[in-house]
């Protein structure tokens, strides 16, 4: 997707851009192609942008460490302020105090805007936080046929050994 310059925008039909999505996404690791829309529409001092897009991720279950696939869909709507000074620089100390007014999503009004990073954010967003490939996952299940002398990883003889010094 390219970007788009915003003083452009203000030129296009009805101020809008719509682009059609069907690509992989850079830093995003998919099975598919992200497939969807992202419209931008310029409002004077903001960008109204929406999208909606799907694509299928690869996921590890939190519980057993199955690897499943699950689908990923997007339906946003975000407004951006365009600001001009709102990409220079400014020597901020590292730590300060932010009033909740000041957090907006500012972008320059002279500026590009890039809807491939934008959507990539919004489709992180989307990930699921608990990976679960099952709502009733059991999790790792011990092999019973594993004799309790043997122990199941080699690595933990060590400790097989002093478990067997302990009184019973």
């Amino acid at each position: 997707m390219d970007a788009i310059f915003i003083p452009q925008l203000t030129k296009a039909p009805e101020r809008t851009e719509e682009i059609q999505v069907k690509e992989f996404l850079p830093g995003l690791e998919t099975l598919t192609q992200v497939r969807g829309r992202v419209r931008v529409q310029h409002h004077g001092n903001y960008l109204e942008v929406s999208g909606q897009a799907e694509t299928i991720i690869t996921c590890t279950c939190n519980r057993c460490l199955q690897q499943y696939n699950q689908r990923l869909a997007v339906n946003t709507k975000e407004i951006i302020w365009l600001d001009e000074d709102a990409n220079q620089a400014q020597d901020l100390p590292l730590e300060r105090e932010v009033a909740m007014e000041d957090l907006l999503e500012t972008i320059s009004s002279n500026g590009y805007f890039y809807p491939s990073e934008w959507l990539y954010e919004q489709m992180c967003l989307e990930m699921p936080q608990r990976q679960l490939c099952d709502f009733n996952c059991p999790g790792i299940l011990s092999s019973d046929d594993q004799s309790p002398e043997k122990p199941v990883d080699n690595r933990w003889a060590g400790l097989e050994a002093l478990k067997k010094q302990l009184p019973g």
